[in-house]
């Protein structure tokens, strides 16, 4: 099959590898789409240290089950599903009191073992979860980020009426505004340098837009603030725009080399929570059946790649010229390869 295999950081190419083998308790997914995310950014980039080369990266994946491996009675080949990427252990502290999402011993599909820029995965049985047959490809491909976004709201103390302020307009920021409106938000606003993605927020979910929130005219800030950026300077900013009594949601991944500059005094003073959300937590199917509803997500999807397009999407993405990216690998025939660089 063909994949895009990143042999050592910072070096990819679109190559033929050995079609997967189900083990016991795994099924062969036939991927329709994946998408493009930061954690692939890392990934490519050597940035990641449960990484390890060769890689087949590609965690927010869908498709149609291809086959079973010995054990699995389901979902039955040719069923459309999902799948969560998050592989927990089930034995260590986190994973016996119930929060699998912080296990000690961190696996996941497209991250510690082959993923979904590729043609064919396996995957374990219990990660893959029946999609609808009407639901769009944007949105099966939009699950797992969804899923991400659940997660965050539900860390949240979801008070009707509470005026939000998200910082970054990219598909994970878009997509909190969109949940927390559905929560019961009085008000969304969302902040971001750059206007094509303001202009596109305002349209989507914002009911404000600005370049820095001190435009906003809500000096006394605002109840829910929630970083999606993972920017330092953006976390710094964030912290002093929570209202008295509120809370700061780190919902961004930052770089774990970088620390950020508080006052832990305003913290105290002010009764402010912080509040972090880490990927996935019992929030899948929730996901799903939000967009089985109707939550309509699909407007975020702004490029498709066949896996020919690989290093375009990811100077698209780098340049933050789009939103989400999705690959989807029996689209394109080019032959293509890259430096990474």
């Amino acid at each position: 099959m063909r994949a895009v295999l990143v042999t050592a950081p910072g070096r990819y190419e679109v190559t033929e590898v050995p079609d997967p083998a189900p083990g016991p308790g795994e099924l062969i997914v036939e991927v329709s789409s994946c998408g493009l995310c930061g954690t692939d950014m890392h990934i490519l980039g050597g940035e990641l240290p449960s990484a390890a080369y060769p890689l087949v990266p590609g965690h927010e994946l869908t498709g149609r089950v291809a086959a079973l491996g010995p054990g699995v009675t389901g979902p039955r080949p040719g069923t459309r599903v999902a799948v969560d990427p998050n592989l927990p252990c089930g034995a260590c502290h986190y994973c016996r009191i119930g929060r699998g999402n912080l296990c000690d011993n961190y696996s996941a599909v497209g991250v510690t073992r082959n993923g979904g820029f590729a043609e064919l995965v396996a995957v374990p049985a219990h990660s893959a979860y029946v999609l609808p047959e009407n639901l769009s490809d944007a949105a099966a491909g939009l699950v797992e980020p969804l899923s991400c976004a659940v997660h965050g709201l539900n860390r949240l103390p979801r008070r009707p009426g509470e005026h939000y302020l998200v910082y970054g307009a990219g598909t994970m920021g878009l997509m909190m505004a969109a949940v927390v409106r559905g929560a019961g938000a009085a008000s969304v606003s969302m902040v971001d340098p750059n206007a094509d993605r303001l202009s596109f927020a305002r349209s989507f979910a914002a009911d404000a837009v600005a370049g820095t929130a001190g435009e906003l005219g809500r000096p006394q800030g605002f109840e829910v603030v929630i970083d999606a950026t993972g920017v330092i300077a953006a976390i710094e900013d964030g912290l002093g725009h929570v209202r008295k009594g509120g809370t700061f949601l780190q919902f961004g991944v930052a770089d774990p080399a970088r620390t950020a500059s508080f006052s832990p005094f305003a913290v105290y003073n002010r009764e402010i929570d912080i509040i972090g959300s880490m990927a996935v937590h019992n929030s899948f199917r929730p996901a799903i059946d939000l967009l089985a509803a109707g939550l309509d997500l699909d407007p975020l999807v702004s490029h498709v790649h066949g896996l020919d397009g690989f290093e375009e999407a990811v100077g698209v993405f780098r340049a933050g010229t789009g939103r989400k990216i999705h690959i989807s690998p029996a689209a394109g025939t080019r032959a293509a390869g890259g430096t990474g660089a």
